[in-house]
């Protein structure tokens, strides 16, 4: 299943820069778990999170619907790409 569509059919309505996202599975030890690591710009990653991680956590909860079908546990990681530029400068 294609996981980094439907968070992209998702996300790119509530971000500003839909052309800054990079959605990438990283490789997992286990068969039933997948973790997927969204990457944006600052204020978009806060946009993702939300108040308290409330719209994380209903991201989570929409990405598990579809991992349930193919019995898959979805883990959803959100970075910044303005904290990689700091560290390099």
């Amino acid at each position: 299943m294609d996981y980094a569509t439907i968070i992209h059919t998702i996300i790119d309505p509530i971000v500003e820069n839909k052309e800054s996202i990079m959605i990438r599975e990283l490789p997992s030890t286990s068969t039933k778990d997948v973790t997927i690591l969204i990457v944006a710009e600052n204020n978009d990653t806060a946009r993702l999170i939300g108040k308290r991680g409330a719209v994380a956590n209903a991201l989570r909860e929409m990405i598990s619907v579809a991992g349930k079908q193919t019995s898959k546990r979805i883990h959803l990681k959100f970075e910044s790409y303005d904290e990689e530029n700091e560290e390099e400068e």
